[in-house]
């Protein structure tokens, strides 16, 4: 049998891998570069400008390239692709064809998140779009370009990571040595120092006060907010409506009192950079006196509390009024409401009365207040108050050292914690153990249902000690500045003031319309 001799005829390839055109065709390929820097310093802008410069030259000056643009981003992030215009120009204009080649510096410079790196990569390879990274020498339609871009994709992301970790322990670092960072552009009421620290600006300061005001005067945040924007004042980030939210977070935030509690928020992850609300799983660092006062310390804890009060619950007062949740009703123990009286007429007033004088088939025979002889009882009980503040000053030194004591109460929170955590543990284990070990299961429940019973009840009485030293230092810091208030006035007064209003009284109980009792935060009732 003869055997057959195989012919094998190469047969060339005629079309170009680079360019999807015929071999013997003079196209040139379309080539992009992407110039990127990651802040918005002098330094950055002027390699920023470098880049766009050389890349621009580099492209023009190669015969087989025709040059497309200079895709860039300035001052923006590389660990993904979510917020960079330029880049995601870039790709949309490859994939419709514009595109057959882009330049970049390096693996770095293009992304740092390694999915995001390899599904462009992948993207574009599939439409025949190249890039080409200079730094690594890598080409990407190369058959060892896939290999090279995971690994330097992997190293850069890595890189990332760590100069996230450093950044975040030199900002943990600052923070645990005091130094106050805000961002001044959208803070109102400061400016930033020479030292980098909060330097008060009179102007803003002004309505930070009036803000303040508003509240304990009873307005709402959403009513200061609508306030604040009928008169053409700009919001914290310079945009002309406010919200309540913004307002809320004026009112909320300690650093108009001249502290600053740091950390408040962390970032979870360093790719996404997705931020959340610090509620206790790193540490945080309180900084007491570190600038200038807007709001004295006795005021803005006076509205944290008017702030508490509002909240919803048992009870809960509007504060859309100064009187609000302060006149109750001596039958029913219900809050007084104002109602408007003659709203279409000139005898229009506002009055005072029970909220629930009408419920029912009992009705409460107490009297309705209109707003000046809410007034007038209020500097008729301070000024017999103001008569014996020397007294009453002395006494309160005398006991407040015993009175207001929590020394036990810490030890106690102390040991309670510690027992807490240990049974925490126990339950972990015994968890573990019963994931790995065979156990025999009616004593695993046991033990188990035991250690959750002794974790609970020590969790409620923790819970329980927390809330009885809270409620000493709250009653503490209410008497000091009800006496600091009482301290300040010299002799009677003769005209009511909305913050004496607020700094001494708790409420007023109506009787009768001739019997009204007006119980003061140092437990005086007159």
């Amino acid at each position: 049998m003869t055997r057959t001799v195989r012919n094998v005829t190469t047969i060339p390839a005629t079309i170009s891998r680079f360019t999807s055109t015929p071999i013997n065709e003079q196209r040139k390929r379309r080539t992009a570069a992407y110039a990127r820097v990651s802040t918005d310093s002098e330094e950055q802008a002027t390699s920023y400008e470098a880049q766009v410069d050389y890349y621009t030259s580099y492209i023009k000056s190669r015969d087989d390239w025709e040059f497309v643009d200079v895709y860039t981003d300035d001052g923006i992030s590389a660990t993904n692709t979510k917020h960079r215009e330029g880049f995601k120009r870039m790709i949309a204009d490859a994939l419709d064809g514009k595109i057959d080649l882009i330049v970049t510096k390096s693996v770095s410079r293009f992304a740092r998140n390694t999915v995001d790196s390899l599904t462009t990569v992948r993207q574009l390879k599939e439409k025949g779009i190249e890039i080409y990274f200079e730094k690594e020498n890598i080409w990407t339609l190369d058959s060892k370009g896939e290999l090279l871009i995971t690994i330097m994709s992997s190293l850069a992301q890595e890189e990332s990571r760590s100069i996230s970790e450093n950044v975040t322990w030199g900002q943990r670092k600052r923070f645990a040595d005091g130094k106050v960072t805000v961002p001044f552009r959208r803070f109102l009421g400061y400016d930033k120092g020479e030292d980098g620290n909060l330097v008060l600006n009179e102007k803003e300061a002004i309505i930070v006060k009036r803000i303040y005001g508003m509240f304990l005067q009873g307005m709402t945040p959403y009513g200061i907010a609508k306030e604040l924007t009928k008169d053409g004042i700009l919001t914290p980030g310079k945009k002309e409506k406010w919200s309540a939210g913004t307002v809320k977070s004026i009112l909320m935030n300690e650093k108009y009192k001249g502290d600053a509690l740091l950390q408040k928020s962390y970032t979870v992850d360093f790719l996404t950079k997705k931020k959340k609300v610090n509620e206790g799983e790193i540490p945080q660092y309180y900084v007491e006196n570190n600038h200038e006062a807007i709001i004295d310390p006795a005021v803005f804890d006076m509205v944290q509390r008017e702030l508490e009060a509002r909240q919803a619950g048992k009870n809960r007062h509007s504060g859309t009024h100064i009187f609000a949740g302060k006149i109750k009703c001596g039958e029913c123990g219900s809050w007084y409401g104002p109602k408007v009286w003659h709203s279409n007429s000139k005898y229009r007033r506002t009055i005072w009365q029970c909220n629930h004088k009408f419920d029912g088939d009992e009705k409460c025979k107490t009297s309705h207040l209109d707003e000046d002889t809410i007034k007038d009882i209020f500097i008729k009980a301070t000024n017999e108050l103001l008569a014996n503040k020397d007294e009453i000053i002395a006494n309160f030194e005398t006991i407040k050292a015993t009175l207001f004591d929590t020394k036990d109460l810490e030890n106690k929170k102390t040991e309670l914690q510690n027992e807490l955590e240990i049974a925490a543990e126990m339950i972990q284990d015994i968890i573990n153990q019963n994931a790995h070990t065979a156990l025999d299961q009616e004593e695993y429940k046991r033990r188990y249902e035991s250690l959750v019973e002794k974790f609970d009840t020590t969790k409620a009485n923790l819970e329980l000690t927390t809330e009885q030293i809270k409620d000493k230092i709250t009653r503490h810091k209410n008497l000091e500045i009800f006496l600091d208030e009482l301290q300040k006035q010299d002799g009677l007064i003769s005209e009511f003031d909305p913050l004496l209003w607020n700094s001494l009284v708790d409420y007023l109980t109506v009787y009768e319309k001739d019997k009204i009792q007006v119980s003061f935060k140092n437990g005086i009732k007159i």
